[in-house]
């Protein structure tokens, strides 16, 4: 389809971004899953070509490009089948926290490195047994006058094992009432004393994201390393929320198109009964009907980052969109999968891999059961 929302510098930046994907993550793609993470090399690469925090102003490292340059990001790495390098979590979704929130000196201090890729990002809000319910978390931050001592664990946690920063939620006034305005914001730093990674988790899908449990062991945590004001931490999550949930689109978009693109491939080359797939009426409809839920969901896609440059709230339209494409996605692997027939299920063809790597889709970022509750109470439900 003819996109609208692009400008030639934009498409400039597309071809670019596209032959950085296609020559430094498409060809490690294979030893990152067998790893369970990719290599630092690639992040300090993607940094020096200007493909982490393209919109963070110069003077902190970045391009000050508009949002447009992160979605291009997001669309052509996922088109070549990413989903290990944590890029897009990196860029628009925690660096964003380091930058609304943290002072003069935190910026000075940590966006440069978030910039060139000497510093790796994650956020750590999801516990053991506390996942889209954040008041009932459990980790502690009690002041102790210079510092913060920071207890808990925090699971499911994207970047986790190469992370250098981490953001995490915790509480720290355990007594607050309601709970989620005892909830802030505090950055940790690789090497804290007392902070250790468990697990690099073994998932069904997304093999090399490195994909971690992390634990806080009576870690001390500067009075310098709080992000924004004590208590502000669970507004700051939910404001942000917004364009996560849309990075999510982004790149659940992108992956239709490439099992589209996948599936076509395939039918129009492996025969039955003496003709190509593509050429059964079954199959033809089964196309035709990823073809329309792409085409849909682009153009509402488009809408929304437009909507969302423009500074407008667009929570309920995001939370439609997130449920709606990672459902979708997910369908339209599992029918990729199925004209594949045996070979689908083979990891050697790529669609064995979207189908697995799309499954989580529908449970990060706010399940999709969870964004259903937001466009109900919205509504006034």
């Amino acid at each position: 389809m003819k996109r609208r929302i692009f400008k030639e510098e934009h498409n400039i930046f597309r071809d670019q971004c596209r032959r950085f994907a296609e020559e430094e993550i498409a060809p490690h793609i294979e030893e990152w899953r067998k790893n369970k993470q990719v290599s630092r090399e690639v992040w300090k690469k993607a940094g020096a070509q200007g493909f982490l925090c393209p919109w963070m102003p110069e003077e902190y490292g970045g391009a000050g490009a508009d949002f447009l340059y992160s979605v291009v990001i997001a669309e052509e790495f996922s088109r070549v089948g990413n989903s290990g390098f944590g890029a897009g979590l990196h860029s628009d979704v925690v660096v964003p926290y380091l930058y609304d929130f943290g002072n003069e000196e935190q910026r000075r201090r940590w966006l440069p490195g978030c910039c060139d890729g000497s510093i790796i990002t994650a956020v750590a809000m999801s516990e053991p047994g506390a996942g889209s319910d954040l008041a009932s978390m459990s980790t502690t931050a009690i002041d102790q006058g210079d510092h913060y001592l920071l207890n808990g664990a925090k699971t499911f946690i994207s970047n986790g094992i190469l992370a250098d920063l981490v953001v995490v939620a915790a509480k720290t006034n355990p007594d607050a009432n309601p709970p989620h305005a005892g909830i802030s914001l505090l950055v940790v730093e690789r090497g804290m004393e007392g902070f250790e990674r468990g697990r690099n988790l073994d998932k069904l899908g997304q093999h090399g994201q490195d994909t971690a449990e992390l634990f806080f062991n009576d870690v001390k945590v500067p009075k310098e390393n709080l992000l924004g004001q004590e208590g502000q931490g669970f507004y700051y999550l939910m404001k942000n929320l917004q364009q996560e949930r849309l990075m999510v689109c982004v790149g659940a978009v992108s992956h239709m198109w490439r099992i589209l693109e996948h599936t076509m491939e395939y039918t129009r080359e492996r025969k039955a009964f003496g003709r190509p797939i593509a050429s059964f009426q079954n199959s033809q409809f089964k196309i035709a009907e990823m073809y329309s839920y792409c085409e849909i969901a682009q153009c509402f896609l488009d809408r929304l980052i437009e909507e969302h440059m423009a500074g407008e709230d667009i929570v309920s339209e995001v939370s439609a969109a997130k449920w709606w494409f990672t459902d979708t996605e997910f369908r339209m692997a599992d029918e990729g999968l199925q004209l594949h027939g045996g070979y689908g299920y083979m990891t050697e063809y790529p669609i064995a891999n979207d189908f697995a790597d799309s499954r989580v889709q529908r449970i990060y970022a706010g399940s999709n059961e969870i964004m259903k509750v937001i466009i109900a109470k919205r509504l006034g439900l």
